[in-house]
């Protein structure tokens, strides 16, 4: 779904209610602008209540080196 939206003078957008529906967007929640190449994502970012469990068997094998670095 492509969706067109105006930067207003405050430098705010209006997220277009198909939108919003689609992603089921709330006001007060977070989003974050990740800059990739020559484009701008917009990634939902889940409450804590939402990312609860995310990484359930996420294998960790090798996630840290056997010795810490000194600091």
């Amino acid at each position: 779904m492509e969706a067109l939206t105006t930067i207003s003078t405050k430098y705010q957008i209006m997220i277009p209610r198909e939108v919003r529906k689609q992603f089921n967007l709330k006001p007060g929640q977070k989003v974050l602008f990740i800059p990739y190449k020559n484009s701008i994502r917009l990634v939902i970012v889940p409450s804590i209540k939402e990312a609860r469990g995310i990484f359930k068997g996420m294998n960790i094998d090798n996630f840290r080196e056997e010795v810490d670095e000194e600091r």
